[in-house]
């Protein structure tokens, strides 16, 4: 217990600077070498068919990936690997251009986000209050969370869409001001695949309203968001 409140009263965190890199056992992106023979294994595997073999090499769809490691195991050749990159976020409107190369100076910008869970299993949601915290500190950015969608700028939406809720999702949309973006946050918001088709599903966020910004991952770490969130503040400038 005094170890405790001396952390406390005492200790220091330091904030962590953002980047695409995570620790060396991250499951990130995949990697495809030259001992590929294009037997289709890891796509048989893939339990949300987010691998695909073209040209006799696996191709990865990150929008549907989570990134679960069965492709991996199921490569005789070990020609698939894991490396510590996140997937990175793509910017679907506007420009085809990945979201590290519009991260530019971290002053002069502010933004607003409304997040609406879909229908997530939280895994995302968790990940959204930890870049609240001392080690990430998302406010440094001048981005900040609101209660209202009338005082956002961007809505954030985890989840695959549930026909519970989708009407809610077309409603906190039509209510924003313009401009307005939208961000697809994890697996589930960005590809819908996750579980499958079912009756209490729609589908992806892209399904019910205009999406701009895609952050794959399940779930994607907190750095990789701010990193998105960081380019949708660039993407708002140029809008305005």
């Amino acid at each position: 217990m005094l170890k405790m409140l001396e952390a406390i009263f005492h200790g220091k965190i330091a904030t962590e600077n953002i980047d695409t890199t995570g620790h060396k056992r991250l499951r990130g992106q995949l990697q495809c070498d030259g001992g590929c023979d294009g037997c289709g294994a890891c796509a048989a595997a893939c339990p949300v068919g987010a691998v695909s073999v073209a040209d006799g090499k696996a191709k990865i769809d990150y929008s549907k990936c989570v990134f679960c490691g069965r492709c991996v195991e199921a490569c005789a050749r070990k020609a698939l690997v894991h490396t510590n990159h996140d997937a990175l976020a793509q910017i679907l409107a506007d420009s085809a251009v990945e979201v590290s190369e519009a991260v530019t100076a971290k002053l002069g910008r502010s933004l607003h986000v409304r997040h609406l869970d879909a229908g997530s299993c939280n895994a995302c949601d968790f990940e959204l209050g930890a870049m609240s915290n001392p080690v990430y500190d998302l406010h440094r950015y001048g981005i900040a969370f609101v209660a209202s969608p009338r005082h956002a700028d961007m809505l954030m939406v985890t989840g695959v869409v549930t026909r519970n809720l989708e009407q809610a999702l077309r409603m906190t949309y039509d209510a924003m001001p313009e401009p307005k973006m939208v961000m697809a946050c994890g697996a589930c918001a960005c590809g819908g695949e996750t579980y499958g088709s079912t009756y209490a599903v729609v589908g992806r966020a892209a399904d019910v309203v205009p999406v701009d910004i895609a952050v794959p991952g399940c779930p994607p770490r907190p750095a990789a968001i701010i990193v998105a969130l960081c380019a949708a503040a660039d993407m708002l400038k140029e809008r305005m």
